[in-house]
């Protein structure tokens, strides 16, 4: 895994840019390092500057991030590539991979056994969005910061 903390220099309406990026080779430790990434820029916004950071946000994000890099893995071969960035009160997590066909979230079943990732990822995001790249396709999911109660 290749990461590197961005911050400084790079701002959005005049508010700097908390983000970092990394690239993982796809491997099978590669869920695991993008979870304690996740968690590691998080705790850093936490103790920061930044915004406020709720536990749950902190859980939310994890498991999002788990989910898409899971997905990514399981579906294409080659690097995948996630970026977090602060955006006001809210994460953005986007993950990249290889292959250009987007994901479809399928009807309820309460009889399947697996592959809910992404009805979970989606019923726990305020944004989700998929896109089409030159090469493959970016997922991007937004989180909220702080808990309802909090906002």
């Amino acid at each position: 895994m290749e990461s590197v903390l961005l911050g400084g220099g790079e701002s959005v309406s005049g508010t700097e840019v908390m983000r970092v990026e990394a690239a993982f080779d796809g491997g099978s430790a590669c869920i695991a390092e993008a979870r304690c990434l996740a968690a590691d820029f998080l705790t850093r916004v936490r103790a920061g500057h930044g915004p406020a950071v709720s536990d749950r946000a902190m859980d939310v994000t994890q498991l999002v991030v788990s989910e898409l890099v899971t997905n990514a893995r399981k579906y294409a071969s080659g690097p995948i590539l996630m970026d977090l960035r602060v955006v006001g009160e809210a994460v953005d997590v986007a993950v990249w991979d290889s292959d250009p066909v987007l994901p479809v979230a399928r009807a309820a079943d309460p009889g399947r056994v697996g592959q809910h990732g992404l009805e979970i990822v989606m019923a726990v995001v305020e944004r989700f969005e998929v896109r089409r790249e030159p090469v493959g396709k970016r997922i991007v999911a937004r989180i909220a910061l702080r808990d309802d109660a909090e906002r």
